[in-house]
């Protein structure tokens, strides 16, 4: 049987050197980090099968590097123990709200320590292709942003296009031939009604994938995609992005979590489009673009060029109200319009906004 391996993170080198020792012993292969920037790199890296972390390091504690594992689809599953000084009971509860499989406190005896390892390791052998673990893979999902222009730029048949302002990238029937992902810029994905009214339903920007539904779905596009700004679109034809699926399986579930989050999204705003009034809709598009594309700088305000009629779109009402309600949150402070541009001046009161 191969080797499991076990990446300790410590910076106390005579800890760190007893417990790789004793693991050795235990018929374990052993990666030792110094600190937390240091393991997670490792863990990246080599993908090891359980992690055992020390709380209180330099650099990157334990609960930073937990948090940053768990936002890597290929470490927010290996088990991960904390080992620490410290027994409150507010740093055990801290540690398995983020995550944690288990908690060790030093010091500890032999016997404990791999007592826990093996128990781990087994539950997590008896777990994969479990509902309960394709749940925690969805649930470690929420908090993060899969950059997929990292994860697959190195295919050997992707595309790469710029477009200008109002570029078409597909259209609603067109024939579904791959998927694409935005580089760079942002691009809106909508529906078109017979009376030429446009809803949209989204608005990418870098690094997430576009037409996945249509692809899983059919053989045409469901929906219509155009470049709201100068982009850079990246194409992934559809035989190589499935090649791409096989050999990386568990991205399904990042499949799976996009499709969920996106019903999930187009649940809220059906409710919203019928109960929402256009003052409330209005504040929630301009919140969710700063979600989205605020760069967290410490003291900028969130600024973006829209035009009234795509914010009509994203709001789902008509754009003669959408600038009469822009010139109402103007005069109340809590936008400033430049041009196209709006400048969110107060988020408390628009997020807090009544119908």
């Amino acid at each position: 049987m191969e080797k499991k391996t076990i990446l300790i993170i410590e910076d106390n080198l005579e800890v760190r050197e007893n417990t790789a020792e004793l693991l050795e012993l235990g018929g374990y292969h052993v990666m030792t980090a110094a600190n937390g920037k240091e393991g997670v790199a490792t863990a990246q890296q080599y993908h090891p099968d359980l992690i055992i972390c020390d709380i209180m390091m330099p650099v990157l504690d334990g609960y930073g590097v937990l948090h940053l594992l768990g936002k890597k689809p290929e470490t927010a599953r290996i088990p991960f123990i904390f080992l620490t000084a410290k027994s409150e009971r507010s740093d055990v509860r801290k540690g398995m709200e983020l995550g944690a499989d288990d908690y060790i406190v030093k010091p500890y005896n032999d016997t404990e320590l791999l007592n826990s390892v093996e128990a781990r390791l087994r539950k997590s052998e008896n777990n994969v292709g479990t509902i309960d673990h394709l749940n925690y893979r969805l649930n470690q999902m929420k908090d993060r942003q899969v950059q997929w222009d990292d994860l697959l730029k190195d295919l050997p048949e992707r595309h790469i296009r710029t477009l200008g302002k109002r570029d078409v990238i597909y259209s609603e029937g067109d024939t579904c031939q791959g998927v694409y992902v935005v580089l760079k810029g942002k691009v809106k994905v909508y529906k078109s009604h017979d009376l030429g009214k446009d809803l949209i339903l989204r608005v990418r920007g870098k690094g997430e994938m576009i037409a996945y539904v249509s692809l899983l779905q059919g053989e045409i596009h469901l929906d219509n995609a155009v470049a709201l700004e100068l982009s850079e679109i990246m194409f992934i034809p559809r035989h190589a992005f499935f090649n791409w699926l096989e050999d990386q399986p568990k991205m399904m579930l990042e499949l799976i979590y996009l499709m969920s989050a996106a019903l999930n999204f187009e649940r809220e705003r059906a409710v919203n489009l019928a109960y929402s009034s256009v003052r409330k809709r209005t504040a929630a598009a301009l919140l969710k673009l700063k979600t989205r594309f605020h760069e967290d700088t410490a003291d900028s305000l969130f600024t973006m060029p829209i035009s009234r009629d795509d914010l009509a779109a994203m709001v789902g009402t008509a754009t003669e109200s959408v600038i009469r309600t822009l010139s109402d949150f103007k005069e109340e402070n809590l936008i400033k319009i430049q041009g196209s541009s709006i400048t969110i001046l107060n988020e408390d009161k628009l997020r807090k906004m009544k119908n």
